[in-house]
């Protein structure tokens, strides 16, 4: 009878643990899947010899991103903006970052604004063939420019995503190519977080 009793404790510990663990996964996935509102970097990112601000918007599984790369951390010197949107989902959870979920973000179209007339920058970031104005936004969804490559080619980011308890959002760490198009070219590691502006 001892032995029926503690085999049965053991069950019903295993089953508890589980279902709060499970519960816990689901919460997460449930939230990435609802995300809504803007979600910006509580301050810029530093990328060497630049700054990075990321601005990202979510709505009932809709996202938008504006990116603005400057040469100052006051993101007073201007380089480009780049803005794409499109919709995501969750492919499962990460084999290598806990707590994390594999993501795939479809871009439906991509825009590159330049804001910089320096020869040398424009020629250092390759923008030159993109027969750019700057201060005028253009459509680079077919031709791509500069380390984007047209919608055609990388319809998506192979992506990571996580949520913390405090809100914080996640992204994965883009490669020094910028290129994660494929599955194999996911992050393996998280960027800081962005914070839920409104």
């Amino acid at each position: 009878m001892k032995k029926i009793f503690i085999s049965f404790v053991i069950v019903v510990v295993t089953a508890i643990t589980f279902a709060f663990s499970s519960n816990g996964n689901n919460d997460l996935k449930s939230k990435l899947e609802n995300l809504s509102g803007t979600y910006t970097d509580a301050k810029p990112y530093n990328y060497g010899k630049a700054f990075g601000n990321r601005v990202f918007t979510f709505d009932k599984g809709k996202w938008t991103l504006l990116f603005t790369l400057s040469l100052d951390p006051e993101m007073k010197i201007k380089i480009f903006e780049f803005r794409t949107y499109g919709t995501y989902k969750l492919q499962g959870k990460s084999g290598k970052v806990d707590g994390t979920y594999d993501a795939l973000f479809l871009e439906e179209k991509k825009f590159i604004k330049l804001k910089t007339a320096d020869e040398n920058l424009i020629k250092a970031f390759n923008f030159s063939a993109c027969e750019m104005q700057k201060d005028i936004e253009k459509d680079i969804s077919e031709t791509g420019c500069s380390a984007w490559k047209p919608v055609q080619d990388c319809p998506g980011d192979y992506d990571l995503l996580s949520l913390d308890k405090n809100g914080k959002l996640y992204f994965g760490e883009r490669p020094a190519d910028n290129d994660m198009c494929s599955p194999e070219k996911r992050p393996a590691t998280l960027t800081p977080p962005v914070i839920k502006s409104k």
